[in-house]
Formats: structure tokens, C-alpha cells, sequence
């Protein structure tokens, strides 16, 4: 076998097509059977413009003189199906003749590859982004359920340990006849009002660094000093007491449905904890939570009731007005007061 024969027969293996062409004229000298396959057999005294049409001459005479070399792509369809062709031109010379030799490699399928990674890392981004929207809209639910201290700790070890917390304040709201209010509209309308003014007492609970705990029904319970301890917890609880009595009253005068609350503030102890394995909530208990409670069914509408064993941290910033003693289930006999703005803090609330 010649070395011409077995020259040919080494291209053919790997696939590469091969013509030669003379630099003056373009006319062919040569042509290998994969090329052949791909353009077609150039008849006698063809030219490569002729047989590469989609070629541009005259940039692969720029590019030739400006690198000595021409790559680019072009399509050809075979047989119901469109190839992607890479084509290399570059010059060699031989007996005192210049000729162009052309390289061609069947690339479709590195294009098509190329196609379904792109397409497949398109997916994965989409998909990764929704992943993180649904990551945030968790995130948010459950902070919506729990602090975020107790998320992290849930976040990182999957479970909440308990925690007693010796000083905490609460205070709990519950709206006046509100079985008649839900029992005579329609619920929309009742979730309506209810969104807008829970809204509402989250805004001024965070502005106080209070947390809300939860939600029963009309029933509104929150508590400071938890989980970060905090000093002013008594206060803290009165300052949002005081101004949700003041957003309900301002809210009356321009709103067609008229709301009246009543709330008790309790200080104590208190256990905070994840309960439940498949549905998650985070709840409190304790004494602190049961005396708020307690309280609260002794407030007049519109009224904040408070243990006298807050008092000298309520005085100087709120107006207090003994109740005297009252006899609270499950805490015996115990002073109460009634909380009202200070002068000052009056006036601040006029502009909340």
C-alpha cells in the first residue's frame, strides 16, 4: 500500500475531510471521501467558492494574510438532517506552487452536546432559583411561627430545647363580642379586619421588641424578655398595650366596622419550645402567660389591667389607678391597676 493509500485510508478513520486547492485559481487537486460525503464530489475545474458557497472569500483572504490561517463553521444538510461543519484553511507550497489545504470535522454532535448542557444548565439554574424562592417562603413561614434565634437553633439541629425563661412580660388581647361579630358577617370580612389590625399590633410588638407569639382566634398573646432576656420587658409590654388601644380608637373613627378590646399584662416565668413533630408551633407557658390571661378578663373594654407587682416600673411612664385586690383563678388574691398613657407618652401617642 502507497503512503498516499494509507494516508487516505487514516483520514477516512478519524473522520476528517481533506481537500486541496491551488491558491491561484481555487481549483481542486484533492478531495477525500469524507469530504466528498459531506459537499459532494467537485466536478472537474470546480472551485471552492463553488463547492463551499456559504463561504466568504474575501475573509478568508484577510484572515489568511492576517494570521496565515482561516477558521470558521458552516452548515450543510444531509439527508433530512442539518451538519455543523468546522472548517480550517491554511496555506502549504510544494514545488514552487501555493495551495490552500482545507480541514473539515464533523462537529454536530459536540454542537448538539454543547446544546443539552446548555439546556440541562439552564434547568439547574431554574431550577436552583426556585429552590431558593421556596427556601425564603419556608424561611419566612416559619419565622412567622417562631424567633429567630429559636429558627436558627431549629435550622442547625433540627430540634428546640426548651428553654425556662425566670423574668418575662406578656400581654394578651381579646376583642369584645366578637363571637356576634363573626356569627353576623361574612368571614372574608371578619379575616379582612383581622389581617389589618393583627398587621397592625406586629408592627408596634417589633417596634417595642416584643415578639408575637401566636394568634387564638381574636386573641392576640405577645411577650418581651424572650428569647433575648431584656431589662424593660414590663415596659415593653405596656408601650405596645397603650398603643394598640390607640390604633383601635383611631381606627374606629374612619372604619365602618368598630372594634373594643380588652388586655391584661402578666410578668413571671415562662417555658418557650417548638411543639409538634410534623405541624411546627412555637408556644409558651407558664405562669406569666396564664396570669396575662387571667387579667384580661377582668379589663373593661378598651382597658389595659395589670399586677400591682409591676408598678414601680410602670409609674414613671404610665398613669396608674388601683383596682384593689381581686381573687385570680389559680393565683389567689392578688392588687391589680389599670394602665393608662402617662401625659408624654399620651402625646406620643396622638402621633403614632
Amino acid at each position: 500500500m502507497s503512503i498516499a493509500a494509507i494516508n487516505e485510508q487514516l483520514l477516512r478513520a478519524i473522520g476528517v475531510g481533506i481537500a486541496v486547492v491551488r491558491r491561484k485559481d481555487l481549483r481542486f487537486l484533492f478531495t477525500n471521501e469524507p469530504f466528498a460525503e459531506w459537499f459532494g464530489k467537485p466536478e472537474p475545474r470546480s472551485s471552492l467558492p463553488e463547492v463551499l458557497q456559504d463561504i466568504d472569500m474575501d475573509d478568508v483572504k484577510t484572515e489568511m494574510e492576517r494570521n496565515g490561517r482561516y477558521t470558521g463553521e458552516l452548515q450543510v444538510k444531509r439527508k433530512r438532517r442539518t451538519l455543523i461543519i468546522a472548517l480550517s484553511i491554511s496555506c502549504a507550497s510544494a514545488e514552487a506552487q501555493d495551495f490552500y489545504v482545507v480541514e473539515c470535522q464533523n462537529i454536530t454532535r459536540i454542537r448538539e452536546l454543547e446544546s443539552m448542557i446548555d439546556s440541562y444548565s439552564a434547568m439547574v439554574e431554574r431550577n436552583t432559583r426556585e429552590l431558593e424562592r421556596e427556601k425564603e417562603r419556608v424561611e419566612r413561614l416559619l419565622l412567622n411561627l417562631m424567633p429567630r434565634s429559636v429558627y436558627e437553633e431549629f435550622k442547625t439541629f433540627g430540634v428546640v430545647t426548651p428553654q425556662l425563661y425566670d423574668s418575662v412580660s406578656v400581654v394578651m388581647l381579646d376583642f369584645v363580642d366578637f363571637t356576634r361579630f363573626a356569627a353576623e358577617h361574612d368571614p372574608t370580612v371578619t379575616l379582612g379586619e383581622l389581617n389589618d389590625i393583627f398587621t397592625a399590633f406586629d408592627r408596634i410588638a417589633e417596634q417595642f421588641g416584643c415578639e408575637r407569639i401566636k394568634t387564638i382566634g381574636d386573641a392576640y398573646l405577645a411577650v418581651a424578655g424572650m428569647p433575648e432576656p431584656s431589662p424593660d420587658h414590663m415596659r415593653a409590654v405596656a408601650n405596645c398595650a397603650v398603643r394598640f388601644i390607640r390604633y383601635l380608637d383611631r381606627r374606629n373613627q374612619s372604619h365602618q366596622y368598630k372594634w373594643e378590646a380588652r388586655i391584661g399584662l402578666g410578668t413571671g416565668s415562662a417555658v418557650g419550645s417548638v411543639v409538634g413533630i410534623q405541624k411546627y408551633v412555637y408556644d409558651v407557658f407558664g405562669s406569666a402567660v396564664n396570669l396575662a390571661a387571667r387579667l384580661q378578663e377582668f379589663a373593661k373594654p378598651m382597658c389595659i389591667v395589670a399586677p400591682d407587682e409591676m408598678k414601680e416600673f410602670l409609674v414613671d411612664e404610665f398613669h396608674l389607678v388601683d383596682l384593689g385586690n381581686q381573687d385570680i383563678r389559680s393565683f389567689g388574691e392578688m392588687r391589680l391597676m389599670r394602665v393608662t398613657p402617662g401625659i408624654e407618652l399620651a402625646r406620643k401617642a396622638r402621633q403614632f
